[in-house]
This record gives C-alpha cells, structure tokens and sequence, in this order.
C-alpha cells in the first residue's frame, strides 16, 4: 500500500547513527546511505528499495514533527517489540510509551512508543498473540 515513509531530521549523522541501531532488531539495514545529499534509507535486504528513510528536508527549513503522526514498524513477536524499544531508549529516545497490550487497539496489539532525537514519534508493534 506505502511505497515508503519519511521523516526529517536537523543532524543526519545523529540521526542515522540513531536509526541503525533502532532497526538492527527488526532486521532492517541502510542500503542508502547520503551524507551529502542527507538521504539514507533502509530496507529488509540489499536487494529492495527503501521504504523507511531518512532526510533534511529539501525545502532547506528545519525538520518539524506533525502533531498526530506516528510511523509504525511492524515486529514478528513481542521480544522484538521490547529489543527494538530497549535500542531505542539506549540511543537516546524519549518515551512515549513502554512496551505493553494495547487492548483498546486489539486483544493482541503489543506496542511501545517513543521518539526519535528529532522528536518524531515512532511505533514498533506486534499484532500477534503471544
């Protein structure tokens, strides 16, 4: 359905160092990496294009978050969901929301939230039963 989601950062070196070791456990690599162009994407393998990047904005202006935006990574299990959160918070994340049910979602919606060292808040969940 998505060919691929952005987000914008102020510090691409900051931020790409934050992102690959966020989506180290879910599998995800850099296989765009432009410090120049200040692009980097990730991929489930070499071979695919990017569908989660990485960019200044093109514009120039400063990365802003959008106030009710949320990009979510989909985990196999739930000890995915808790590795990915534990990178994130290692990193410097804030947290938006511990690993944990969410049954108002679905009786196995198992999700944590945080943000990203430019505020941009980011969801990594499982949507199987344990």
């Amino acid at each position: 359905m998505y060919s691929h989601v952005t987000v914008g950062t102020n510090d691409y070196a900051r931020a790409k160092a934050f992102y690959d070791a966020v989506l180290a456990p879910l599998g995800l690599g850099c296989i765009h990496d432009g410090p120049e162009e200040g692009a980097a994407g990730w991929a489930l393998s070499a071979d695919r294009a990017p569908h989660f990047w990485l960019v200044r904005p093109f514009d120039r202006q400063a990365a802003t978050v959008g106030n009710g935006v949320t990009v979510a990574f989909e985990a196999p299990d739930r000890a995915t969901v808790d590795a990915v959160y534990a990178a994130a918070r290692a990193a410097g994340a804030g947290d938006e929301g511990a690993p944990g049910l969410r049954p108002h979602y679905h009786p196995d919606y198992y999700g944590a939230y945080f943000r990203d060292l430019d505020g941009n808040k980011l969801c990594v969940v499982c949507h199987r039963p344990e």
